[in-house]
């Protein structure tokens, strides 16, 4: 029997003259977890947020909306300062943000429990102690004094679970919780909610993008679309019969498809016996600690027209094995770039064989310049490798670039901020491929993109190596991007490498018990 906790009804939310969400009326059983879900822009966290009162002034919050036995139309300033935090707790995308980098990790949950439980000194410390065990975080007494950047990011998501727990709150609200998480650290933090949800009989609403998540972890499902809800049901029965033409196509997103085969032929890039270590810093009156090796001796290659796959945990070495391939980290070992030596190369000569080989970054908002217009951030790799090159060419080679990742060239004169995730990437794309290279470094280029959106950056980037012959080396988590994306996958873990193979043959009989672990948090089977 439904135990209603939040109740909104014909929720309408506007800023100024612009409506967001229409008319929205959703429930949230005590017990249970109810996914929002849709892609960006669709009014899934503003919903949220005008729910709990938390959007700007500019904001037009209308309809009905209740906690239990609570109006919340009807609460004071005060009255919403003792509900959040206290009845209701929130766990939002990126911790790093979230987090104040200015005081430590216990100081910061503790701030919760003074603020609502009147708890301070030893007996507040205690209880963070407590809590950090609850959302078993490793040795919890030692985060307690390390500040935010000091510990991973599956950590420092269980930290924001355990300040929301923290006056064990009756609702729950998720907003992309996993976001850019592996897919192990993704089942865990997902799992350790379901089990507080349940220890607490709490009730839930999870946000997300991510319908594979949706499947395994929420009772139901309630989709949304330009702000108006498409439908409401439990996720078995919406999975199986959507009634909806935007949930058919969402639940269609999933990438598809295989990159074209490649000739035989010498390697375009080889690596032999790369590695990268790091060295501890010394303690004062300490003997020097050993090095760490971030990423141990391997071998590597890719072909011209391959996409080389490199997937595994955060802190497997993926990132850091890319960024010495590029020179930009330091490293030992041969690597060897159409038939020259990268790494006895430095100053000039280097220089000019970096317009061979580009990058595309994780957060394209983060990799783009906000002060420059588009036409400037792409061609600014442009001008410098050819600077004889004339005005009216590289305004030509411009305009050509952003037609071929999809992008109208009259948005040349826009900010980055003035475009979407998906468009941003593809402008990343753009700044990269301008110059012609042979070799595309793409780390995580699809993780925090929507499932109909990485579909598209996905078939963007196989037509582009199709037409242009570019191989790639493409990072990721995202197990089904990969088989999409890789004709051979390597699985690294803490620098080393697990195994490595054809890409289909590596994700269908794995060699390796990690991979397996892998595969197993991915389900890949079952998100096909």
């Amino acid at each position: 029997m439904s135990d209603p906790l939040l109740q909104l009804h014909d929720l309408t939310i506007a800023f100024d003259q612009v409506t967001v969400v229409e008319r929205l009326s959703l429930t949230v059983n005590r017990g249970e977890t109810l996914a929002l879900v849709g892609e960006s822009g669709s009014g899934k966290s503003v919903s949220a947020l005008g729910a709990m009162n938390l959007l700007p002034p500019n904001a037009r919050v209308e309809g009905e909306r209740r906690l239990g036995d609570t109006d919340l139309t009807t609460l004071s300033a005060r009255g919403w300062r003792g509900m959040r935090g206290a009845r209701v707790g929130f766990v939002f995308q990126e911790p790093m943000t979230s987090l104040n980098p200015l005081h430590p990790i216990g100081k910061q949950i503790g701030e919760t429990l003074g603020l609502h439980q009147g708890l301070t000194g030893k007996a507040a410390r205690a209880r963070t102690r407590e809590l950090l065990e609850q959302v078993k975080l490793p040795r919890a007494a030692e985060p307690l004094d390390a500040w935010p950047h000091q510990i991973s990011g599956g950590q420092r998501q269980r930290v924001m679970i355990a300040m929301a727990i923290a006056n064990n709150p009756e609702l729950l609200i998720a907003d992309e919780p996993t976001t850019a998480l592996d897919v192990t650290v993704q089942q865990e933090i997902l799992a350790l909610l379901a089990e507080l949800r349940d220890q607490h009989h709490m009730g839930m609403l999870f946000i997300t993008h991510d319908l594979n998540l949706v499947r395994r972890h929420a009772d139901r499902i309630c989709v949304l679309y330009q702000g108006k809800e498409q439908e409401t049901g439990p996720v078995a029965d919406v999975f199986r019969s959507p009634r909806s033409p935007y949930t058919r196509s969402l639940l269609a997103a999933e990438p598809e498809g295989r990159p074209e085969g490649i000739a035989a032929g010498a390697p375009l890039l080889a690596a032999r016996r790369l590695s990268v270590s790091f060295q501890r810093p010394k303690r004062l009156f300490s003997p020097r600690p050993p090095a760490f090796e971030a990423v141990k001796p391997m071998d590597l290659h890719i072909a011209p027209g391959e996409t080389l796959g490199i997937v595994g945990e955060s802190g497997s070495g993926k990132t850091t094995l890319a960024l010495a391939i590029l020179r930009l980290a330091p490293c030992r070992g041969e690597i060897d770039f159409g038939g020259k030596r990268l790494d006895l190369m430095t100053g000039k000569a280097l220089r000019r064989q970096r317009r061979r080989f580009q990058v595309v970054f994780q957060d394209p908002y983060g990799s783009l310049s906000p002060r420059l217009p588009v036409s400037e951030i792409i061609s600014e790799g442009l001008r410098f490798h050819y600077p004889a090159m004339e005005e009216a060419e590289v305004v030509r080679r411009v305009q050509a670039t952003l037609l071929e990742v999809g992008l109208p060239a009259d948005c040349a004169s826009r900010y980055p901020h003035e475009f979407s995730g998906g468009q941003r990437q593809r402008i990343a794309v753009a700044r990269a491929i301008i110059l012609e290279p042979e070799l595309l470094v793409l780390d995580e280029p699809t993780s925090a993109l929507d499932r109909t959106v990485q579909k598209q950056l996905v078939e963007l980037l196989r037509g582009l190596q199709a037409r242009r012959g570019l191989s790639y080396l493409f990072i990721s988590h995202d197990l089904a991007v990969v088989r999409a994306m890789a004709h051979r996958v390597m699985v690294l873990k803490d620098g080393e490498v697990m195994e490595e193979g054809d890409c289909l043959q590596v994700l269908k009989n794995p060699r390796s018990g990690y991979t397996r672990a892998l595969l197993e948090a991915a389900d890949l089977d079952r998100a096909r």
